[in-house]
């Protein structure tokens, strides 16, 4: 399932940013642009991190930003980005962060398996490495087993 969301269209690689909420907007205009989401959705999952806190910061360097479905998610997607320089969420264990995945779930169940994929992933340590240090996002879809 993975497979399929994570495209070159929700890939951006390297990118500047001035803070977390940044990156968070431009992972979510990623889902945005493929249709997953709804604008709104983007000031949702801000809102959530600001009235919550950095709990989306999911492992060192890495978050995974999302909001309620009723937010605005139209369809399950995933976006990725990778930050020129990291940014901290406010979490001590995990920042600072390079790695933003935005999360557009529909419902309790239907991303799951995307996530489980995406744990997996992520679990490797070389994985995380060669996600940090792509210039070209088909090397990420390379780590997925898809080619293009």
């Amino acid at each position: 399932m993975l497979k399929n969301l994570l495209t070159t269209k929700v890939i951006r690689l390297n990118v500047e940013v001035k803070d977390w909420e940044e990156a968070v907007r431009i992972g979510g205009a990623l889902l945005e642009r493929a249709g997953a989401i709804e604008h709104r959705y983007i000031d949702a999952m801000i809102e959530v991190i600001r009235k919550i806190g950095p709990y989306v910061v999911i492992a060192p360097g890495i978050a995974l930003p999302h909001a309620r479905p009723e937010d605005g998610a139209k369809k399950v997607g995933i976006s990725l980005i990778t930050l020129r320089k990291p940014v901290d969420f406010g979490n001590k264990e995990n920042d600072p962060v390079k790695i933003v995945i935005c999360l557009s779930a529909i419902d309790q169940s239907k991303h799951v398996k995307a996530l489980s994929e995406l744990a997996e992933l992520l679990e490797d340590k070389e994985n995380v490495r060669r996600i940090l240090y792509a210039d070209d996002p088909k090397i990420i879809l390379d780590l997925l087993g898809k080619n293009g």
